[in-house]
């Protein structure tokens, strides 16, 4: 087993910890950093298995940590991507009410969007949706022109290479199984290298929490992953899309809800669902870990999710087992499509961070333990 020492060490080469790395060499070229990730690659779980859009901020409270880096957040992504030679596109997203109760919602993301600096927002009717998006059909929307898409994989393969070139390492397969905290910083253990550093910064997404317990308490968080499944239009019926087509989302429940998102390379997806994965990184519908499954149904706020969510969760595994469900579900929003319009596609495990009271978190999560800061949400 080798020996390193390092000022900062990173765990995690998805997009996050890979941004706070190219910002910490690029702001401070004299430390010695390293990220550590477990797999061979980066952007291998969220940041690579995403519907890859560039959010304008319409959703977020005003106020929030989210709201407050979202504008700004999209305006660098795009200043990023022109700087590389990155492609995007800001094809505008158009959010339709399909039914009366629904408007009140739609006035209130509006009223969030223009709150969080969000440019461009235009109020629709139903004769205007049909300007954007020809073969959607809804009684009012909302039109945030400056919502994009982009190949997040890309971006993430951008900033590992920026890393390196300014001064960092970036370890592949190298999981961390154990923290040691010194009076000095902290030793953190892989399969082939035992590692000091000063500081830790824990961006491990689907494991962030685990991560956190090795040395410290995490005030009751708990990573649930929820897996994302899509559909994608057939390449003949990719038409039926211009751009992005959001549903207005419902408070009560914490997701979005099936959407259409037009892809980077042109392709068009259709979902996600939301069901609860049944392994940390189980992006199957039969992938089991008996062990994740234990600390569920023995994690209190599980039980109050589930008794508050129980009925949208057997809806969304419905859909998840029927493709007419799925199909119908979509065809809200876009009445025309028929089940031979789509076929299967990928699938994505989010990382949602839940409390001991069975609240999931609606904003970013930091927990500060002695010489480290964990990313749980």
């Amino acid at each position: 087993m080798t020996k390193s020492s390092f000022d900062i060490a990173i765990i995690g080469a998805g997009i996050v910890g890979l941004a706070t790395a190219m910002d910490l060499v690029q702001r401070r070229p004299d430390l010695r950093l390293v990220v550590l990730e477990k797999e061979d690659r980066p952007a291998a779980h969220q940041s690579g298995n995403n519907s890859g859009v560039i959010h304008a901020g319409l959703y977020y409270k005003p106020g929030s940590l989210k709201a407050k880096m979202v504008v700004e957040g999209a305006r660098r992504m795009i200043e990023f991507a022109q700087e590389h030679d990155l492609p995007y596109e800001l094809c505008g997203k158009v959010v339709v009410a399909t039914k009366e109760d629904e408007l009140p919602r739609l006035e209130e993301l509006h009223r969030r969007g223009t709150a969080n600096g969000v440019s461009g927002l235009v109020k629709i009717n139903a004769e205007q949706i049909r300007d954007y998006e020809p073969h959607t059909t809804g009684i009012a929307g909302l039109w945030s022109p400056n919502t994009g898409i982009i190949d997040y994989i890309a971006v993430t393969q951008k900033y590992a290479e920026l890393v390196q070139a300014g001064g960092g390492e970036i370890r592949f397969n190298s999981e961390v199984s154990a923290i040691e905290q010194r009076p000095d910083g902290l030793v953190l253990r892989t399969p082939d290298d035992e590692i000091q550093t000063r500081t830790l910064i824990n961006c491990g997404g689907l494991q962030s929490d685990r991560i956190a317990h090795m040395i410290g308490d995490t005030h009751g968080l708990r990573i649930v992953p929820f897996r994302g499944e899509y559909y994608e239009l057939t390449p003949e019926s990719q038409n039926l899309v211009r751009g992005l087509i959001y549903p207005v989302p419902d408070p009560r429940f914490p997701f979005l809800g099936v959407h259409f998102t037009k892809k980077i390379n042109g392709a068009v997806d259709a979902g996600p669902n939301a069901v609860l994965a049944l392994a940390r990184e189980g992006s199957g519908k039969t992938d089991v870990s008996p062990g994740h499954l234990f600390g569920l149904l023995t994690f209190p706020g599980f039980w109050v999710m589930g008794a508050k969510y129980w009925r949208m969760g057997f809806g969304e595994m419905y859909r998840s087992w029927s493709k007419r469900a799925f199909v119908e579900a979509l065809r809200g929003l876009l009445p025309e499509l028929g089940m031979d319009d789509v076929v299967p596609g990928g699938a994505g495990i989010r990382a949602q961070a839940m409390d001991s009271k069975g609240n999931l978190l609606d904003d970013f999560g930091f927990i500060e333990t002695q010489n480290a800061i964990h990313v749980l949400n």
